[in-house]
């Protein structure tokens, strides 16, 4: 069985290059929920089929913890994706949490995985499943985000990523994920629809949502500033790129302690109230009804999952 998407820390996910041997030690090693080892974007084509041996290793020989541990493969538009899941699945799939599908265009792509998932899982007799997260930066994968949320059971997650979203879509975007003049042109958030479908559609699936990363990892204000906007548009973590970024990023995807204790008190008052009888209560000068009470209960639950690890 895949393990609930949400019972699994997702605040930080870290990339770290598959060719690069001793930064996936250190990655295992961090304060990550998520490590990522890259076969994809991090890795020079030429040295794409050698890094491969150096994900085996890593998920073989190192202790990574309670941490998630993430492949990303190569785009299903490569030659290289099924020799990814062929060599590392076959000889670490007892060591993958989950494999993210870059690119993901089409509930067909998640399909194909999947079944390349199960063979190899039948062919070696891997007796947990692997999970797969599906990423969504294309304009295709944006048209088809309803179809790629349910295409299979194994899907735990949807991962927005800007750069490639913006270059899909002709965007002109000076950095990854970061604000510059082109976002004072535009009068709104460029990035709202393309996120609010990956919220949208993540939760109407029962999925995690995590949003893309920032380049700027010595701009601390400004990661702050993303991280923020991603967290009240619903997304449970973000990406990071180097191991910097991610005390930021788990402390503004973190309930803080006001937010919690306010979560409780408006559910302790809601409660006084329906044995009363009443569906609505007034609290610090504002109304609670069942809407403010899912709210607070879906924090907690946040809370309870990151207390509990």
């Amino acid at each position: 069985m895949t393990p609930d998407p949400m019972t699994r820390l997702s605040r930080s996910l870290l990339f770290v290059p598959a060719s690069k041997p001793a930064m996936i030690q250190k990655a295992a090693a961090s304060a990550a929920d998520l490590v990522c080892i890259d076969l994809e974007d991090a890795v020079a084509p030429d040295e794409k089929a050698a890094s491969r041996p150096n994900v085996v290793r890593a998920l073989k020989e190192l202790n990574f913890g309670r941490r998630t541990r993430v492949v990303r493969i190569n785009g299903l538009d490569t030659p290289f994706a099924y020799r990814d899941l062929v060599e590392v699945v076959e000889a670490a799939g007892d060591r993958i949490d989950v494999i993210m599908l870059p690119k993901a265009g089409s509930a067909r792509d998640v399909a194909f995985v999947d079944t390349m998932l199960s063979q190899i899982e039948a062919h070696v007799g891997l007796q947990r499943r692997i999970g797969i997260e599906a990423q969504i930066e294309t304009a295709h994968g944006f048209l088809h985000c309803s179809e790629i949320a349910s295409a299979s059971p194994r899907l735990e997650g949807l991962v927005f990523g800007a750069g490639d979203y913006a270059a899909s879509m002709r965007m002109p975007s000076a950095a990854i994920g970061e604000f510059d003049a082109n976002d004072e042109i535009y009068p709104g958030h460029r990035w709202h629809a393309v996120m609010h479908a990956v919220v949208a559609t993540a939760r109407a699936n029962g999925l995690r949502a995590i949003d893309g990363p920032y380049a700027g990892y010595k701009d601390s204000a400004g990661l702050e500033k993303s991280a923020r906007i991603a967290r009240v548009m619903g997304f449970d973590g973000k990406q990071c790129i180097h191991p910097s970024q991610i005390p930021i990023v788990n402390r503004m995807f973190s309930p803080s302690t006001e937010e919690v204790a306010h979560a409780k008190s408006v559910v302790e008052a809601y409660n006084e109230a329906a044995k009363s009888g009443r569906g609505a209560v007034g609290k610090d000068g504002k109304m609670i009804d069942y809407a403010n009470i899912r709210m607070a209960r879906a924090l907690l639950r946040k809370y309870d999952v990151q207390s509990s690890k």
